[in-house]
């Protein structure tokens, strides 16, 4: 007999480093941006989420790192209920590294101070430790000769790339990219989306809004589409692709395929 997966006390089996139950959120003057949604994710897996602007993709990632508070339902992030304890969300934010469509790097520093700021700050790092680690991270995204150049001197390309390191270099558990190409130059997505295969190779969990299709066939293990605050669609990528079952969804891929 098969074993079963090993739950906590709170009824989620440790397989799934993301639960989400019939979460809600709606913004100042009635936006409806999640409506009852559920999901899982899987360790290792990689999501891709895909659908039209103002489905509430966005939303979903920032109610998982706790950028955007829900109206109700749940979140679990590795076992940890997302809720209003304070402890709880500073144990969640140090589990996941998000990387958005803007680099949001510091303008006044190089962009290994970037990367040290908050291995500093957040594990008490000393500047020779957390250097070590930032070359590192810098030599595994390919932007190592940029290490002492501000985020001014680097294309749109090394700039997210940096930003990517930062997000790693606290050792996350689950990475979410929102849109992390959307703001780049053709010539410069590229580059970008060999590091984030570079990742889901290593056997990292990530949630991907993108709408690299591309990226999506190849990369993920599965794929969501929403409309509206709502999954209408999710399935094994290759299945995704080609049978999709809704015809809202095969036309949204009709339009960007």
């Amino acid at each position: 007999m098969p074993l079963l997966p090993e739950t906590n006390n709170l009824g989620f089996d440790r397989e799934n480093m993301v639960k989400m139950r019939n979460v809600c959120k709606t913004y100042v003057g009635g936006v409806v941006a999640l409506d009852h949604f559920s999901l899982d994710v899987r360790r290792g897996e990689v999501l891709v989420i895909i659908g039209p602007s103002g489905a509430g993709k966005s939303t979903l990632l920032r109610c998982l790192n706790g950028l955007e508070l829900i109206d109700s339902g749940s979140i679990v992030i590795d076992g940890i209920p997302l809720d209003k304890n304070e402890a709880n969300q500073l144990a969640i934010r140090r589990k996941i590294g998000m990387v958005f469509q803007s680099f949001n790097l510091f303008p006044h520093l190089s962009v290994q101070e970037n990367i040290n700021l908050a291995q500093r700050l957040v594990q008490k790092k000393s500047p020779a430790q957390a250097n070590t680690i930032t070359r590192d991270l810098l030599h595994r995204v390919g932007v190592l000769d940029k290490a002492m150049r501000y985020p001014d001197e680097l294309s749109g390309g090394q700039q997210q790339r940096v930003a990517i390191a930062r997000a790693l270099a606290l050792y996350p558990k689950i990475m979410l990219f929102d849109e992390a190409t959307s703001a780049l130059d053709p010539e410069m997505i590229g580059e970008v989306l060999d590091v984030m295969r570079n990742l889901a190779a290593e056997g990292m969990t990530m949630l991907v809004v993108s709408h690299e299709m591309g990226f999506a066939r190849e990369v993920s293990d599965r794929v969501v589409f929403m409309e509206q605050g709502r999954k209408v669609e999710e399935a094994a990528s290759a299945k995704f692709f080609s049978q999709p079952r809704q015809a809202r969804t095969r036309e949204f891929l009709s339009q960007i395929l």
